[in-house]
């Protein structure tokens, strides 16, 4: 049974992927923030990761290079919901940063369960050699 580690600051997001990949037979261990999912990850080993890109306590993307450097060989699949309030400022491309800081692939909330369980398992299966934007990048 792989096991998964989450970590997302969002209870309602959390409890909703670990009620999911539960379901699917993963072992998966849930993390409320960075610091809890780095001791979870020193305390045990895991075939994925998926990591909210924003959290409280480990701004932006040092949560996503801090996992990546802790585990460089386990795939990171980073999330992230963030939206700018403005359409008419330009917005970084915050999960093309976080596949520059060590993340094997990234989803941008809310996506579907078929998305989430897909991308995990083309992580399980090894297709991790170019890293992906589920929302395919130009």
């Amino acid at each position: 049974m792989p096991r998964i580690l989450v970590v997302d600051d969002d209870p309602m997001v959390g409890a909703t992927i670990e009620v999911l990949l539960q379901r699917q037979g993963f072992d998966v261990t849930l993390a409320d923030g960075g610091e809890t999912g780095l001791a979870a990850l020193e305390a045990q080993t895991f075939e994925v990761m998926l990591v909210d890109i924003f959290m409280p306590h480990m701004r932006g993307f040092e949560s996503i290079r801090i996992f990546h450097e802790r585990a460089p060989a386990t795939p990171l699949i980073a999330m992230s919901g963030y939206a700018f309030a403005s359409s008419a400022s330009p917005s970084p491309d915050f999960l093309r940063m976080a596949l520059e800081l060590g993340a094997t692939r990234c989803l941008r909330k809310p996506f579907t369960p078929e998305t989430l369980l897909t991308t995990i398992r083309e992580c399980l299966a090894g297709e991790n050699a170019q890293p992906k934007d589920k929302k395919e990048a130009p």
